[in-house]
This record gives C-alpha cells, sequence and structure tokens, in this order.
C-alpha cells in the first residue's frame, strides 16, 4: 500500500519502535507486559524481543510477513528505520523533541530496535506471524492485550472509515481483554480522526467501550492520545 500525501513516507513504513517507546505510547505497567500481548501491526519493533528477553509472551503481527517473510521484513529493518528518519529531519517541525532529543537519537534508537527485532526474528521466527487487517489468523480470545501503533488513524487518508471499524472489530475479536490504539492523528496532521466520535458510536452497537486516553508520550506534534477499547458484554 502507498500513502499517496505529497509529503507521506510513501509506502506504508516497516517501523521500528523499543520496548521504552512502546511503555510510553500505551501507558504500558509492569502488570501489562505479563500478559498474552498481540502487536499488531508490528512491523519491525524491537518490542517482542526484549519482552520475551524479560521472560513474557508477545506474538508480532503484519502483513509485510506475507510479502516478504520475517527474515526478509528483517534484512530491510534497518534501511527502514533510515527512511523514516529520513522523513523526521525533512519534516522536524512536525514533530515534539522530548522523548527524543534530536533526529539523531531518534535515528539510533530506531536502528537499535530494527537491530533486536532483526537479531529476534532469527532466533524465533515463530514469534512473528503473517496477518492482514481486518481478518488475523487468530482464534476469538487469544490474546489478553492487544496494542496497535502507527496504522488505523495514521494512515487515514488511504484506509478509510469502514477499514477503520472493521478493523477494530475484528482486533476486538482475538482480544478477551484490553485494545490500545496509538496515535489518533494521521501522519502530517496534529488533529484528532475527524471521524473518531461516529466510530465509537458504532463500536458501542457491537458492545465494545471506546475511550480516549492521554498518554505520556508525543513525537508527532498533537499525538499523545490513545483509544482504549473494551467489551462491554464479557
Amino acid at each position: 500500500m502507498t500513502h499517496t500525501d505529497e509529503q507521506s513516507f510513501g509506502r506504508i513504513l516497516i517501523s521500528s519502535r523499543s520496548l521504552d517507546e512502546y511503555r510510553a505510547m500505551f501507558n504500558l505497567s509492569e502488570a501489562d507486559l505479563e500478559r498474552r500481548i498481540l502487536d499488531c501491526p508490528s512491523g519491525a519493533a524491537g518490542f517482542a524481543a526484549e519482552v520475551s528477553h524479560r521472560g513474557g509472551d508477545v506474538t508480532g503481527c503484519d502483513v509485510a510477513f506475507f510479502e516478504d517473510g520475517v527474515g526478509g521484513v528483517a534484512a530491510q529493518a534497518v534501511a527502514e528505520a533510515e527512511r523514516g528518519n529520513q522523513y523526521v529531519r525533512d519534516h522536524r517541525d512536525q514533530y515534539r523533541w522530548t522523548f527524543f532529543a534530536d533526529p539523531d537519537e531518534h535515528n539510533r534508537q530506531r536502528r537499535q530496535a530494527a537491530e533486536r527485532f532483526a537479531a529476534h526474528a532469527r532466533r524465533a521466527p515463530e514469534s512473528y506471524v503473517a496477518g492482514r487487517l481486518p481478518a488475523l489468523p487468530f482464534a476469538d480470545n487469544d490474546f489478553e492485550l492487544t496494542l496497535s501503533s502507527h496504522l488505523l488513524f495514521s494512515y487515514a487518508v488511504d484506509l478509510d472509515y469502514d477499514f477503520h471499524l472493521r478493523a477494530i472489530l475484528e482486533l476486538m475479536r482475538v482480544t478477551a481483554g484490553e485494545l490500545r490504539v496509538f496515535p489518533l492523528v494521521a501522519i502530517g496532521e496534529s488533529t484528532r480522526y475527524p471521524d473518531l466520535d461516529a466510530l465509537l458510536a458504532q463500536l458501542r452497537a457491537h458492545d465494545i467501550d471506546g475511550r480516549i486516553a492521554d498518554v505520556s508520550y508525543e513525537f508527532q506534534a498533537g499525538g499523545d492520545q490513545m483509544l482504549v477499547c473494551r467489551h462491554t458484554t464479557k
């Protein structure tokens, strides 16, 4: 898929983020990290590698694993980190330099996360599953916590309202506990997804309660909130 905005990354970025960045994006507690977690889309994040090293249980799921295989994604991971960093350098004013001190630190941390992913993917390829929203290859209620970053809402130019609804319903199908989606702004934008209220209303009709929560992280300007979803009938 390609993001067509002239200031965009181009094709959807296979991004690499660390455990520390996930903690901040999703307000993750130590108890959260002890749950059975789905990271979807996982891209080339170092999150599963770092949590696994701590003895945790994370499954990474991404459409890129269909196209390139886990090994292929691992081989591209550092180059994709560089591509994302170049966008950040070219659009520096769209970002808040608090979590990362500057573009050089952003590049260093993202490269390190990509390298952790690549090493873990070689050791434990079974931790990474090919999947394409809105139809995932998992059983109902398979995970206690699902994390979804930088696809929904981020690529709202390419992914229409119906896709957002169907994707969240599918993520909730495989989740017994809680789904957290971050951020709520599109790439290059600083205001919340405009159809979010309508989306929340439709989710309620499917017995899903969605609420907006502040997070202790803002890198993209305006991107300091997540959507938290829970089943209302469980």
